[in-house]
C-alpha cells in the first residue's frame, strides 16, 4: 500500500510541476526553459509570505498572481519578438531563467530558506501511516487538472487556445486574436509554475537553483505528452511509478534519472510519445 501511495503522489507532484510548461508548449510551440525559474519564484513567494506572517496557504494565490504578472512581462518584451525564431526564443528563455536565478540570489542570498509546512501530520490508510501533505499535493494535482481541462473545453479563451494549437493560421483567419491568446497562455503557464513552486516547498529545499532539478523532468514529460493533457497525466503516472520503483528497489541515484532515460526511449520508439493515437 505504501508503494502505491508513493506512486500516486509522485505522479501528482510531477503533474503539478509540468502542467504550466505543457500549456506554454501547446500554444506557443516553444519550450520555456525559464520554467524552473518560475518554480523558484513561487517557492520564494512562500518565503515572503512567511516573513510577512501570512497564513502559509496565502502563498498560493500570491505566487500565481506574481508568476502570471512576471510571465506577462516576459512574453511581451522577450518572447513575443522571437516567435518566428523558435530557437532564439528557447535560448532567450534559458537566459531569462539564469537572470532570474541571479536576481533571486542577490535578493535572498544563496542560503537555503525555510518555510512553514502547508499541511503537517500523517493519515492512516489501510493500516499505513502516510504523509498528509503528499495526499494534499495529490488532491491539488487533481483539482488543477480538472480546472485546466474545464477551462480548455468550456471557456471562449480555452476554445481559442485549442484552435491555435490545431492551426494558428486558420485560427487567425477566423478572427481569433492569437496575440492575446499567446499572452494569456504564457501568463497562465507562468502562474501555474509559480503555484507549483509553493506546493514543492514542503518537499524540497528552497534555494535560488531549486527549479533546475525539476526542469529536466518536466521537459521530458511534456515532450512525451506532446501538448495533450491526458497524455501528460499518463506519462506522470507511468514515469512516476518507474522513478519510485527504481529508487526503492535499485538505487535512488538511478531513480533520479529514470524519467529522462525512459522518456528518451519512448520518443525514440514513438516520436509522438503517449499522445500517439
Amino acid at each position: 500500500m505504501l508503494l502505491i501511495l508513493d506512486v500516486l503522489t509522485t505522479a501528482g507532484i510531477l503533474f503539478v510541476v509540468s502542467i504550466g510548461l505543457l500549456a506554454v508548449f501547446g500554444v506557443l510551440k516553444i519550450i520555456n526553459f525559464a520554467h524552473g525559474a518560475w518554480l523558484t519564484i513561487g517557492a520564494y513567494c512562500a518565503v515572503i509570505a512567511a516573513e510577512l506572517g501570512l497564513n502559509p496557504w496565502a502563498a498560493l494565490p500570491l505566487a500565481f498572481v506574481i508568476g502570471a504578472a512576471l510571465g506577462g512581462l516576459a512574453e511581451l518584451f522577450i518572447i513575443r519578438p522571437l516567435y518566428r525564431r523558435p530557437l532564439d526564443a528557447i535560448l532567450a528563455t534559458w537566459g531569462l531563467g539564469i537572470v532570474i536565478g541571479q536576481l533571486i540570489t542577490l535578493g535572498f542570498g544563496r542560503d537555503v530558506q525555510m518555510t512553514p509546512n502547508l499541511f503537517s501530520g500523517t493519515v492512516e490508510i489501510l493500516g499505513v501511516d502516510y504523509s498528509a501533505y503528499r495526499l494534499v499535493a495529490l488532491g491539488a494535482a487533481l483539482v488543477i487538472g480538472v480546472v485546466f481541462a474545464a477551462a480548455m473545453e468550456g471557456t471562449r479563451l480555452g476554445l481559442s487556445a485549442r484552435a491555435v494549437i490545431m492551426n494558428e493560421t486558420l485560427a487567425r483567419g477566423l478572427g481569433i486574436d492569437t496575440v492575446r491568446v499567446r499572452l494569456v497562455t504564457f501568463m497562465a503557464g507562468a502562474g501555474l509554475a509559480a503555484l507549483a513552486g509553493v506546493l514543492l516547498t514542503p518537499l524540497t529545499s528552497v534555494d535560488p537553483n531549486m527549479g533546475v532539478g525539476w526542469l529536466i523532468g518536466a521537459f521530458m514529460l511534456v515532450m512525451v505528452a506532446d501538448a495533450s493533457l491526458v497524455a501528460l497525466a499518463v506519462a506522470c503516472l507511468v514515469f512516476g511509478a518507474a522513478q519510485v520503483l527504481i529508487s526503492t528497489f535499485v538505487s535512488p541515484i538511478l531513480g533520479s534519472i529514470a524519467i529522462a532515460v525512459l522518456a528518451a526511449l519512448v520518443l525514440r520508439v514513438s516520436p509522438k510519445g503517449f499522445s500517439r493515437a
